[in-house]
């Protein structure tokens, strides 16, 4: 890990692009709880940071029942009884069922009544007491139940109704998805597969347990919303929050104080408030990068860790949980914006008319879903290695096929089988040469100089090439071992990936207790067709 930390530093305030990272088994998909009936629980735990700290914390998790998992094949999912997780259960649900939360008080008698709100739709409660926003659960494990109608498809937040200011800040929030009611192809309505006289790919896909070609399906559903256009074949959810340390030391100074009063007994002082911990779903750089439910984090199961392969709708759900507004931004392309708060950014004729969105910016509050897709389109030069006059001698792939479809690529539409190594491929850049050794000068046919990568890192993290595909590791070697000897944790005739840095633009907010690199920083990895990801943990 200190190789990438080197590297990110040299790299500060810059755009990283195409530098090239081994892949690791840790992605992210979007796991959760599925079902129509909920069972949770709002209780007291404690969450890591990667500075050393444990934090006291507040947080929704599972009751007592044992619920569905969903993406199904995702292996080692649990929600542990009684305990809390941050953020919350992510709860996933089907548009036009009705659906039934329960939630029962466990946290401590000072911390008083506790509630949940759910933004965007009517909710009726049973149980509980009145309180100033809605159906409270009283201390001592009292219950309130929420129903509701979801009647908004896409991406939702949910959080606590009771003393928010303390409450949401000290872990009680999560997300709500929405899959969206489809025809009875399970495709949306509407969608019409490309005739072949078209030459473009089919991008509608029902789930199936596998794509195209072959890779398992840890889609929760074709599309995010009922348009043609909406549909993905990745899908990834981010929610962003801040802690302030100060704040939490002082409700665990107070937590466990005899407390009778029904509002609860702890007095703290919100302001001045000064973060100092920065999560994307409750972990911190470079946590965040660590697989789903991983062991070392037994109260923040979701990561951060988004892989795609070249040309791969990616679907983005992105939440702000916080009181602060984070500007987010993905390297390595704009993020075509779908909706708002579940409401489809959509013209009279049904046309997307979200904007692109350089950074996507969160609201505390607000939702927001977008698609993402890195393609290497203007690259010039041929990210896959492809040489002139056929195969590269010791080379894996076949290097002499990239048929333009209509827009350009190598694809379905154009006659490349889903399995193909270089499947949409930029054909305009096909057999374009980066250099005859990849760390060379201009003057050798390349459109850029690469610095020494031993200049810049070593360690586990670093990739050593500027290609995509199987040969890509053999071909990044030169008279001194690029990286060094000892430090691949790939196979050099397997894959290596490009690195995108994906951070907050504050520059505080890359940051953990003020120590760079942390906080809200992760890195998204491309890898090679050639690569099947596994999303499984």
């Amino acid at each position: 890990m200190n190789g990438m930390k080197t590297l990110i530093w040299l790299l500060r305030g810059a755009v990283l692009a195409s530098i090239t990272l081994v892949s690791l088994t840790s992605q992210a998909a979007v796991p959760g709880v599925i079902g129509t009936s909920f069972d949770l629980v709002a209780a007291e735990g404690r969450i890591s940071q990667p500075d050393g700290a444990s934090i006291y914390t507040w947080g929704y998790g599972c009751n007592s029942t044992t619920p569905a998992f969903a993406p199904a094949a995702v292996t080692g999912a649990n929600c542990p009884a009684g305990a809390m997780q941050l953020p919350g259960p992510t709860l996933i649900v089907q548009q036009g069922q009705t659906i039934t939360v329960t939630l029962t008080n466990k946290l401590p008698a000072a911390a008083g009544r506790t509630s949940i709100l759910f933004p965007g739709f009517e909710v009726t409660s049973s149980g509980g007491t009145p309180g100033l926003l809605t159906q409270e659960a009283p201390s001592g494990g009292g219950a309130v139940t929420y129903t509701f109608l979801a009647s908004t498809p896409g991406t939702h937040a949910y959080y606590s109704g009771t003393q928010a200011d303390l409450q949401v800040e000290m872990g009680l929030y999560g997300a709500l998805i929405v899959l969206p009611s489809l025809s009875k192809k399970g495709l949306p309505t509407n969608y019409v597969a490309p005739l072949p006289s078209a030459r473009l790919p089919d991008t509608c896909k029902v789930v199936t347990g596998s794509l195209l070609n072959g890779d398992p399906d840890f889609r929760l559903a074709p599309a995010a919303y009922d348009n043609p256009l909406a549909c993905y074949d990745r899908e990834y959810l981010f929610q962003f929050s801040e802690m302030d340390p100060r704040i939490h030391m002082q409700v665990e100074a107070q937590a466990g104080m005899s407390c009778s009063a029904a509002q609860g007994c702890i007095m703290v002082d919100i302001e001045p408030y000064k973060a100092a911990y920065f999560m994307i779903n409750g972990r911190s750089m470079p946590d965040d990068m660590d697989p789903n439910y991983a062991v070392q984090y037994p109260n923040q199961p979701y990561n951060g860790n988004p892989h795609m392969h070249p040309g791969e709708l990616t679907l983005l759900r992105v939440i702000g949980q916080g009181r602060f507004q984070h500007p987010f931004h993905e390297h390595g392309n704009h993020v075509r914006l779908l909706a708002r708060d579940g409401n489809l950014l959509v013209n009279s004729n049904q046309h997307l008319s979200g904007p692109l969105l350089f950074t996507t910016t969160t609201t505390p509050g607000m939702t927001l879903d977008g698609i993402f897709q890195w393609t290497a389109k203007g690259l010039n030069w041929d990210v896959y290695g492809h040489v002139a006059g056929g195969s590269k001698s010791g080379s894996n792939q076949n290097t002499d096929v990239c048929s333009p479809d209509a827009n350009g690529y190598y694809t379905t539409g154009s006659g490349a089988a889903p399995k193909a190594p270089n499947y949409y491929e930029w054909c305009a850049d096909h057999e374009h040469a980066l250099e005859s050794k990849p760390f060379g000068n201009v003057g050798s046919g390349g459109p850029v100089t690469l610095p020494d990568p031993n200049v810049l890192t070593n360690g586990a993290w670093y990739g050593g090439s500027p290609y995509l595909g199987p040969d890509a590791m053999v071909r990044s070697v030169g008279s001194t071992p690029i990286p060094p000897s000892g430090t691949v944790a790939n196979s050099p005739t397997q894959e290596a990936g490009f690195a995108f840095m994906w951070h907050s633009h504050n520059e505080r907010e890359i940051t953990t207790n003020n120590i760079f690199p942390g906080g809200m920083m992760m890195m998204m990895l491309v890898d090679p067709w050639t690569f099947p990801i596994n999303e499984s943990n």
